[in-house]
């Protein structure tokens, strides 16, 4: 059992930084046996991968929208993950869900077993 929570999202210029953080609480399981990943979904579109990381962080993949912009990463003594996003352009706006894996980090969706709501980014011209 883990329960996630994703905060940071908010109204942001584009061209301008958002950190999203993502507290798990509720384990039932060491963090560390999770791999991380972070997602996005606009309306009535399929949720996009963004970014993945491994267990103790040192396997890290992007989606092509967003390699050299997003960073992500984890405290694994903090329970924590986050996702470092610069350079935010229009087409990120989205509501943004962290997610975990006992399965080894990867792009789909269906290897996620655990979600969370959401955090709502909007970049704006």
């Amino acid at each position: 059992q883990i329960h996630l929570v994703e905060s940071g999202g908010g109204l942001v210029q584009a061209g301008g930084s958002l950190r999203l953080s993502c507290i798990a609480s509720g384990l039932s399981r060491m963090f560390s046996d999770y791999a991380m990943g972070w997602f996005r979904q606009v309306p009535g579109k399929n949720r996009e991968f963004v970014a993945g990381i491994s267990l103790k962080g040192s396997i890290r993949n992007y989606g092509d929208a967003v390699k050299g912009r997003f960073t992500i990463s984890r405290n694994n003594a903090e329970n924590t993950l986050y996702l470092e996003m610069n350079n935010l352009q229009l087409e990120d706006t989205a509501v943004y869900f962290c997610a975990a894996a006992l399965k080894g980090v990867g792009s789909s969706s269906r290897i996620y077993n655990h979600w969370g709501p959401g955090t709502q980014v909007t970049v704006a011209s």
